[in-house]
């Protein structure tokens, strides 16, 4: 969900957060955050949220929204790139209902290669193709970072997440691993919110319908599909995939 701008979007991206007046967007525009203010319409027709398990988290940007959009829920956080986290620590550090833990969400417990990208938001545990740095400039890997991967019920039980919650994954092309380590809990979120491609920008990755038919097997449907990006041509490349629980 966090998309290489260029700098007359960034220019105008700010120029809406400062409209907005939101005091928490402001002090984190000083710590150089911008707020995912793409997600702002999504978030307030979903349910009163309690909990947002946030995958993904890069800087914060995506918390920050929910924090404007559900402020009383609690938000769980992962990142696990040291240069993101740290910035993400300074952002949240006076907000008790939100909570960071430095690692990757997969199906396995271990540590892991990550394809370390030049903005650092499109960084991935899955190599990075020719044809996304071609449609993203400068997101080409500059280097690789050792990081812990763990499943979503090593660091949450059951219990942590209170209905009705949110599963929010941002993680470059490993969307279906990622929910893969979320499957013992994924029965506790009424929503998945994901970014998916039509087209493979990370080497290996899961494509749309794949991520769909996972979660279509496991009880959700396919409710939205928001902030779409194409290339030259028109053709569809990603978007934000917002699934709910199908009710009995």
């Amino acid at each position: 969900m966090a998309v290489t701008l260029s700098l007359g979007k960034k220019g105008r991206k700010l120029a809406r957060i400062i409209c907005a007046g939101n005091p928490q967007w402001l002090k984190a525009v000083f710590s150089g955050v911008a707020a995912g203010i793409e997600h702002r319409h999504v978030l307030p027709n979903l349910d009163t949220l309690r909990t947002v398990v946030d995958v993904g988290a890069n800087h914060g940007q995506f918390a920050l929204v929910v924090r404007h959009c559900s402020p009383e829920a609690n938000v769980f956080s992962f990142e696990p790139l040291s240069g993101p986290a740290a910035k993400f620590r300074k952002v949240f550090q006076d907000d008790s209902r939100v909570v960071l833990h430095q690692s990757a969400i997969g199906p396995e417990t271990g540590t892991a290669t990550m394809h370390v990208a030049a903005a650092d938001d499109s960084s991935s545990l899955l190599p990075i193709s020719n044809l996304q740095q071609h449609l993203f400039p400068g997101t080409g890997e500059v280097r690789t970072e050792k990081i812990q991967v763990g499943r979503l019920s090593d660091f949450l039980s059951a219990e942590d997440i209170k209905a009705p919650a949110l599963l929010k994954l941002d993680v470059q092309g490993f969307e279906l691993e990622a929910l893969r380590g979320c499957e013992d809990l994924l029965e506790r979120f009424s929503y998945v919110y994901a970014e998916c491609s039509f087209v493979e920008l990370y080497t290996g990755q899961a494509l749309a319908h794949e991520v769909i038919a996972w979660l279509r097997e496991r009880g959700f449907r396919l409710a939205g599909v928001h902030n779409m990006s194409y290339d030259q041509n028109g053709r569809a490349v990603q978007g934000d995939f917002l699934f709910s629980r199908r009710r009995a």
